[in-house]
């Protein structure tokens, strides 16, 4: 399980989900990836076409999460009521609204979710094993990807109920004000900030690699990341195809 492999800082690779079709989960599972997110952020990804992409990955063998949009309580109760085992939030700036992401994913007495039946509660047949399941194994990411969460880092990672922390670099470069250009070097010491804290409060490092190449995932797995997601599924499909459309021209 996801959960337990982020508690011991076990490696896990997994990949991102943007082009909203069953079959591209189906291309990627082939690949072997432990887990994969579906983006619905930054894609045209709606809550219906989400629910069957998390009903594919599981049929895959993989574990599904969902980059939700925003912090809010109603997408984050949406996605894990249509199956999501977890999501990662976007855009988490301090503890509070860490706090706030972990209360909107938990029941009570813990968190704050509203109680519904639907897909993950088997369509009400089996609450009560759904409860303990979401009580044990949910996971909860916060997204690292803005300067303010680095200065705040140490008492995000504080916060009970979040299993982890995931580095957005072109975000984190933005908020510095240099979109894009992570390879700066106050950029990289913000990341360094991230990575002493996680290891300070025994966390997993978690980053999101945006190219498609083994190598640049590689590095990271060499500096100690755990928490890995592994480019994207429109990058792996186009980076491919220009790079052998090069060697015919």
């Amino acid at each position: 399980m996801l959960k337990d492999n982020l508690c011991n800082n076990k490696l896990t690779i997994g990949s991102w989900i943007s082009i909203a079709h069953p079959d591209v989960v189906e291309v990627m599972a082939s690949a072997g990836f432990d887990w994969l997110v579906v983006d619905m952020e930054h894609t045209a990804t709606d809550i219906n076409t989400a629910k069957n992409l998390i009903a594919t990955i599981k049929a895959k063998g993989m574990q599904p999460l969902v980059r939700v949009g925003t912090n809010d309580e109603l997408i984050i109760k949406r996605v894990l009521d249509s199956g999501a085992e977890g999501v990662i939030v976007p855009m988490i700036k301090t503890a509070d609204e860490a706090k706030k992401a972990v209360s909107f994913v938990k029941y009570p007495p813990f968190g704050k979710r509203g109680v519904g039946l639907y897909r993950a509660q088997d369509y009400g047949t089996s609450f009560n094993e759904y409860k303990k399941w979401n009580e044990d194994n949910s996971v909860v990411i916060a997204q690292i990807e803005h300067v303010d969460a680095v200065k705040n880092i140490d008492e995000i990672l504080q916060v009970e109920g979040l299993d982890g922390t995931m580095v957005g670099p072109y975000d984190l470069s933005a908020s510095m004000g240099f979109p894009g250009e992570y390879d700066r070097e106050d950029v990289k010491e913000a990341l360094e900030k991230v990575k002493e804290a996680c290891k300070r409060h025994n966390k997993p490092l978690g980053f999101h690699v945006i190219k498609s190449e083994a190598k640049f995932l590689q590095e990271k797995i060499h500096e100690g990341y755990t928490f890995l997601a592994f480019s994207i599924d429109f990058f792996f499909l186009g980076d491919r195809a220009r790079e052998e459309m090069k060697k015919l021209k």
